[in-house]
């Protein structure tokens, strides 16, 4: 009997591939908590990482986003961030860009906008202190700027803007994994609450990015300086003990602690260099105005809509307007930031470069102190190789004299018949004033070869 014909399989229903080009990229992804499916998407996931996000009012809040993510969010080129990149190996940089600054402060690896900050590796407990640093500062300017719009910018007070206590607001929300940055509409509205209270009467407060950017000096300064008490604190007792006893534990210990301080004499260098370069440059200042520019930007925007609205509706002038509109643009745009003043920013950084330079001397001052005990050691060690030398020169001596003695006693002792050997003419006595007569000329000599070393200053 011939039964039904087999029914084909059914293809199980996979999830739809995503298109491999460069917009099929989300802008941010949730946590990744369940098991990746398929090789392509651990590989597109590669370059994903978790940054966390503070805002201008102190929220916090942990997403997940690729760099292409980030470079449209930040108007960042590649190379840019590529220096915060933690597999890679980069000295302390601070850069200012158009949208945004780029830091790389020891274990800071942050971006600052004109809203927002971003940090790449908020999991570190090195970076979770500066972290919570961050977020209070972020508060008070927040606080500060409320109040400014409530028009009690007067009686405010200001004394206690950076004041290190816990402020009295409501707290941040803890880091959560959110499936997208705030919306442009959000950051805007945070933005022009921002410019309207720094346009208040009242003290001048700092822009958003120039906290963040203070916030992050002051964690690197510190650590660097923390580093540089603690190995002062660990050398100066190694230095003395290895000058009272030169020992190998205690030489082993010193060059441990010149290897700690060249390298940290390195970074607070490199950290230094990159302050004094920034002072030293007016132009990088003014790129740093990221609330200033952004301001700008948004004031010859309605400028120049203002003057489309009153163009001809003819075609061939109203192209020549917007061509020539265009380039008023983009020229006003190219020198927004040279018509900056960047005092203000100037002396925020001369505050660091102070302090970082004052870390630097307190190094130079303990490497000049570990220079000199070296030079102690070696001169130790080169009186204690003198003495050394000068009882070698005795020695030689007493062998040189000893061994014209021996040339006495094997010249008696040879196989020959004199009349000294002869027990009944001389005997006993002969041969021990021999003997006597021997000692006491050898050590006449030595006495003699002594005195002419010292007179010849051979010999102390």
């Amino acid at each position: 009997m011939r039964g039904a014909p087999p029914q084909p399989p059914k293809q199980a229903a996979g999830p739809p591939q995503a298109e491999d080009d460069g917009t099929a990229e989300p802008l941010l992804r949730p946590a990744a908590g369940g098991v990746s499916i398929g090789g392509g998407l651990r590989k597109k996931a590669a370059g994903v990482r978790p940054w966390l996000l503070l805002d201008s009012t102190g929220q916090a809040q942990v997403v997940e986003a690729g760099k292409h993510a980030i470079m449209r969010r930040t108007g960042l080129p590649a190379r840019d961030l590529r220096i915060l990149d933690p597999l890679l190996s980069y000295p302390s940089t601070v850069l200012g860009r158009e949208r945004a600054i780029v830091i790389n402060l020891e274990h800071i690896k942050a971006i600052i906008t004109a809203q927002e900050v971003l940090l790449l590796n908020s999991r570190d407990p090195s970076v979770i202190p500066f972290v919570d640093e961050l977020q209070r500062r972020i508060l008070r300017h927040n606080q500060a700027i409320k109040s400014q719009e409530a028009g009690d910018g007067e009686s405010a007070d200001w004394t206690n803007l950076y004041d290190l206590e816990e402020p009295r607001s409501t707290p941040a929300s803890p880091p959560n994994y959110s499936e997208k940055f705030p919306s442009k509409e959000e950051v805007g509205k945070a933005e022009g609450k921002e410019q309207s209270g720094e346009n208040r009467d009242g003290p001048k407060l700092l822009p958003f990015e120039f906290v963040a950017l203070e916030a992050c000096l002051e964690a690197a300064c510190s650590c660097l300086e923390n580093e540089a008490r603690t190995l002062e604190q660990e050398a100066h007792p190694a230095l003395d003990k290895l000058t009272s006893k030169i020992s190998t534990l205690n030489l082993e210990r010193v060059r441990q602690i010149k290897s700690r301080l060249v390298a940290i004499t390195g970074r607070v260098q490199k950290v230094r260099d990159e302050l004094e370069h920034l002072l030293d440059d007016d132009d990088d200042m003014a790129e740093m105005y990221l609330t200033d520019k952004q301001q700008a930007q948004l004031e010859n925007s309605s400028l120049s809509s203002m003057n489309e609205d009153v163009l001809d509706e003819d075609d061939v002038q109203a192209n020549a307007d917007d061509r020539g509109s265009h380039g008023t643009h983009t020229s006003t745009h190219s020198a927004i930031s040279k018509h900056l003043d960047v005092e203000e920013l100037e002396m925020l950084l001369e505050a660091y470069f102070v302090q970082i330079d004052g870390t630097l001397n307190k190094l130079s001052t303990l490497r000049e102190y570990v220079d000199d005990t070296e030079d102690y050691i070696n001169i130790m060690l080169d009186d204690k190789q003198n003495h050394l030398l000068q009882m070698g020169v005795m020695l030689t001596t007493a062998t040189l004299v000893v061994s014209a003695f021996v040339v006495v006693a094997g010249i008696f002792g040879m196989n020959i018949r004199i009349e000294i050997f002869n027990d009944q003419v001389h005997g006993m006595t002969r041969f021990m004033w021999t003997v006597g007569g021997g000692s006491a000329g050898t050590l006449f000599l030595y006495v003699i070869a002594i005195a002419w070393c010292k007179h010849r200053r051979l010999l102390e």
